[in-house]
This record gives structure tokens, sequence and C-alpha cells, in this order.
């Protein structure tokens, strides 16, 4: 996958990506899944000072990105091939969901803008943005950080990103549940044991039990995803006797 990132402060994310297992993906020598690019539009700005902004017709506080700088960054990324899906991060976007994440995963180039200040002139956004994506109902300084978060989400879900395809497949969320709870060694902490089911070597009973956790645990915790389930008869019965378990405690 070939991602492009637009930004006026481009090593925000090109340092969020140098390390971890995204960066490692990144950086394989041969066959690497996926690649990102940095554009900054300062140095396709016609200012002596590499301005890209400027206030807005009509009065009121802050600056407006330009049209220009935009556009001329614009042009040169799909000059460069295949016209991409252009994606401005942005508060009137769709809100951003493991579904949209999917679905972008399977696009062969994405390209990210990053907005500053009041945000960019409405201009360019009709005529070179194809979709617009929101990260949540608040207010970030920028759209480096709701890039870095669809980047690294997204990736996740590119083969031969992860070391083990298998740990995307049962992230949360992959099949509209949160994930069930995890454990490591040792076995015992001072007052907490783990669950003797995961310690037993029974693959079915675990995963028999990691499904009711799941179950219950995004009917506790996510109604609003819960509501949208259609359970089987088995998953009812699971959530059920999750459900008297928390109620009675869960036996040893």
């Amino acid at each position: 996958m070939h991602i492009d990132i637009i930004s006026i402060f481009p090593e925000l994310v090109r340092h969020w990506f140098s390390q971890g297992v995204i960066g490692r993906a990144l950086q394989k020598k041969e066959d690497p899944p996926a690649a990102l690019y940095y554009w900054n539009p300062r140095e396709y700005s016609d200012d002596r000072h590499q301005r890209v902004d400027d206030r807005p017709f009509g009065g009121g506080p802050g600056m407006v990105m330009q049209y220009e700088p935009l556009a001329r960054v614009a042009q040169a990324i799909n000059a460069s091939g295949d016209k991409p899906l252009h994606i401005y991060l942005s508060p009137q976007g769709s809100t951003f969901n493991h579904t949209l994440a999917a679905e972008l995963a399977r696009k062969p180039r994405l390209v990210l803008w990053c907005g500053r200040y009041e945000g960019i002139d409405q201009r360019f956004i009709e005529e070179y943005i194809d979709a617009e994506i929101s990260i949540g109902d608040f207010v970030l300084s920028g759209g480096e950080i709701a890039a870095a978060i669809v980047i690294d989400t997204v990736l996740r879900l590119v083969p031969g990103v992860l070391g083990d395809e298998q740990s995307a497949l049962e992230d949360s969320f992959q099949q509209k549940l949160l994930d069930h709870p995890h454990y490591t060694r040792p076995e015992n902490t001072a007052t907490i044991r783990a669950p003797e089911i995961l310690l037993s070597g029974n693959h079915a009973l675990i995963e028999r039990w990691r499904l009711k956790q799941a179950l219950g645990r995004t009917f506790l915790h996510r109604p609003d995803i819960f509501c949208q389930l259609d359970l089987s008869d088995a998953q009812q019965n699971l959530l059920n006797e999750f459900l008297t378990e928390q109620q009675f405690g869960e036996p040893s």
C-alpha cells in the first residue's frame, strides 16, 4: 500500500512510524508491504517566506490554508500515477471505525490531507477531496494525529505488516465484538490467579471462554455496538452464562 501524507509538520507523523510494528514493516529491505511518502505544502508556495495560509474572507479569527499551494501538491500527486483516494481529516467527515479502515486497507493508494489553523479553502475540498474522515467529536491542533491514527489502523489490516496475521484477525471489532481479556505469566499475582481454563490446555474450552468474555464485555461496555449484533442461539446462551457468572461470581 502507498500512502501520501500532506502536512506542514511532516516530522510529527514520520517520527511516529519510525518505530514499533508498523515501523518495522515499513523498513523491510525486501518487498515492504507499505510505504509512506511525505509532502510539505510550503515547498509549493510562491511566497518568499513559504506561507501557505491567509486571513479568511469575511473576517473572523484564525487563518485558512490557501488553495494554490495545496492544489499544486494535489496535481503533483495525481501526475505521479493512477489517481489515488484523497482524504481530508476533518470534523465534517464520516466517523472513522473498523469497517471504514478495512475498506481503506483494500485501496492501493491513499492521500491524507492534514489541515491546520481554521481549516483549508473550501474550493480545494470541492475540487480535489474524495472523502472526509473524522476520528471523533473534538478539536485537534492539526490533522497529523488523526492521520497517524488512520494510518496505523489501516496498515494493521494490510497483509505482511503484522508479524502474525492472526493478530489482526483477533483484534477488537473484527467480529463487531470487543476483545476478550488477556493474561500472561506469572500465573499468580499477589491477589489474583489467571483463569484456570486458560491454563487447562483444552483449546476448545479456551475458545469458548474467550467468545463468552467478548460477548459479555461488548454487552456491558459497548451497548451501541452490541445492539447491532444478530446473535445465534449458541452465542445468546454464552451471553446468558456470562451474565449469570457476573451476578453470582464466576466459578473458579
